[in-house]
């Protein structure tokens, strides 16, 4: 399952909770005895609500930085704060979804959604209406008795959504969510990601390598650098949600971002 975990929910969050801070974020792994910076120093706020979305060539980061912010791994330099709380290991009010879905094959849809909330002090009858309203929410009607292989690739990646939103988490993580699916699957995925974040409103930040796909989603679209890890750039999208996929506004940010990321 997404590595979330399972601890008691904070249901009731304040409003505008979500607002993620990152210091003079540094990250090294050591190889063979010497030490390979990854990330180095970097700062990040990203506002309650905001969808942020990272891009940058292979080997930038972009997911060790994810697996740093959702508590996967301890090993750092610098800080990360969630509405200025340090992060410190995994937690409901972070959620993640990765490229393949993670579904447990001899579960149902249903039972896969329902896993996240075990440990939760809730009556059976409150958790199976969250797991019917988030069945409902990614549009997964009539398939709740279903097993991972009789969904198509992008019900599965919904489900996995739908799993990693029933906790309401304050900031839900995106490490190229929708990479694995082919082009007409993953543009309708993306459309169906637009509604539901802002149905949500949960802070969202998404790793991407589909650059149109992190302007149609993406408030704010960070651009990172290699050897090591940094943020180059950033570039303000400010359109409206939902966005018109033609629009020549889009299409000059498009340009913005290339020349960003590969020069003229």
């Amino acid at each position: 399952m997404n590595a979330i975990a399972l601890h008691t929910p904070q249901h009731s969050q304040p409003l505008q909770s979500g607002a993620l801070e990152i210091r003079g974020l540094s990250k090294a792994y050591r190889i063979e005895g010497q030490a390979l910076p990854v990330l180095q120093c970097i700062d990040l706020s990203v506002h309650p609500g905001e969808f942020v979305s990272i891009v940058g060539t292979s080997g930038c980061g972009k997911s060790t930085l994810l697996r740093l912010i959702v508590g996967l791994e301890n090993d750092y330099a610098g800080e990360i704060l969630l509405d200025g709380k340090r992060v410190v290991g995994t937690s409901l009010e972070r959620g993640i979804v990765f490229q393949d879905h993670r579904l447990f094959p001899w579960m149902t849809l249903s039972q896969n959604i329902a896993l996240a909330l075990k440990n939760h002090p809730l009556s059976q009858a409150e958790k199976d209406r969250l797991v019917a309203e988030h069945i409902a929410l990614v549009n997964l009607g009539g398939f709740e008795n279903a097993y991972p292989h009789q969904l198509s690739g992008g019900m599965a990646q919904r489900a996995a959504i739908a799993r990693a939103l029933i906790n309401k988490p304050k900031l839900l993580l995106l490490d190229e969510p929708l990479g694995a699916l082919d082009a007409l699957t993953r543009v309708h995925l993306q459309h169906e990601l637009q509604r539901i974040w802002v149905q949500q409103r949960c802070t969202v930040i998404m790793v991407t390598h589909d650059i149109e796909e992190a302007l149609y989603l993406g408030d704010r679209v960070i651009v990172m650098d290699a050897h090591p890890g940094r943020i180059k750039h950033q570039i303000q999208v400010d359109l409206p949600h939902p966005r018109d996929r033609a629009s020549t506004m889009l299409q000059g940010y498009k340009e913005q971002l290339l020349e960003e990321l590969v020069g003229h």
